[in-house]
């Protein structure tokens, strides 16, 4: 078995064209896919990754116009952390600050130099120093110094309705394993990548609601289908309901609620966004799985353009 470490955080967005300005120009991501929602083909899905598209860099977004703001809460993701370099901290505040992200230099529970902002829905983000730590990214240096620039996803926090269980959860299905001298931290790792997720849980008696500015689901890496199914048995097994195998073209995935409340995602690393797309000119168009690109006429008069 691999190491489970993240493959992408999907969140929600009401307001896709600020959203992109600010992952693509702000943050210095590159927009590697720009396809729909599979289950709601009139809402734009983007992705925003390293140079590569690689497994463990996206954020991506549902263009949901007409939902509401984001109710924190237990059964949340409430936190997505990026890794960059150490050195880089002084120059990101000052980007953040201007471009009115409310950065905040402060340290997670670790000791990490950790850069605390939000995006202009008031998502909850955060750079963290990843020195030391293994990764594969490719970083995207169009905007963005390779120096400075963004190498991936670390981790989330989590705000869980049920947090003994959804320690359980990481350390007995996915693999992860407390970090020392904190009190709700866990890490998993290997050659090639890593991930922090920390688990709180909260005061806070009202359950959070997916909307604008939050996260939707959190996915973890899986080899192959291989692996992807034997991971679903063993989550079944412990009792949890699972959505069984969902081919998502770029990926192949299998869902489940963790007893906390959050939505998680188990996804394989392959085929890649260069499936249907050269790796030169990874998001300029639209793209439709083969499923989908029989509606393409339909998809695409029922989209607003985009930049």
């Amino acid at each position: 078995m691999s190491a489970h470490t993240i493959h992408h955080v999907t969140a929600v967005t009401a307001q896709i064209e600020s959203n992109l300005k600010f992952y693509t120009e702000t943050l210095g991501l590159r927009l590697v896919k720009k396809s729909v929602n599979q289950d709601d083909v009139s809402a734009y899905h983007l992705f925003y990754a390293d140079g590569a598209g690689t497994p463990g860099t996206d954020m991506t977004f549902f263009d949901w116009p007409t939902i509401g703001a984001n109710q924190p809460g237990p059964a949340s993701a409430s936190l997505t952390s990026f890794r960059v370099p150490s050195e880089s901290f002084e120059w990101w505040e000052a980007r953040l600050e201007l471009a009115g992200a409310f950065p905040e230099l402060g340290a997670d529970e670790a000791g990490r130099t950790r850069l605390l902002f939000t995006d202009p829905e008031g998502q909850s983000l955060a750079l963290v120093d990843d020195s030391g730590l293994p990764g594969d990214a490719t970083p995207w240096t169009a905007l963005v110094p390779v120096e400075r620039s963004i190498r991936g996803i670390l981790g989330v926090d989590l705000d869980s309705a049920r947090p003994d269980a959804t320690r359980l959860v990481l350390t007995e299905l996915l693999g992860y394993r407390q970090v020392s001298g904190t009190e709700s931290t866990f890490e998993t790792g290997d050659g090639s990548s890593h991930a922090i997720v920390t688990v709180q849980g909260s005061g806070n008696r009202r359950v959070g609601r997916v909307g604008a500015g939050g996260v939707h689901h959190v996915a973890f890496r899986v080899e192959d289908d291989e692996e992807l199914d034997a991971l679903r048995t063993k989550v079944e097994s412990a009792g949890l309901q699972t959505s069984g195998y969902v081919d998502r073209f770029y990926f192949h995935s299998v869902y489940f609620r963790e007893p906390g409340g959050v939505l998680f995602e188990l996804a394989t690393r392959g085929p890649g966004f260069a499936s249907d797309e050269s790796l030169e000119t990874l998001g300029e168009h639209l793209a439709l799985p083969p499923f989908l690109e029989g509606q393409r006429t339909a998809i695409e008069a029922g989209l607003k353009p985009l930049g």
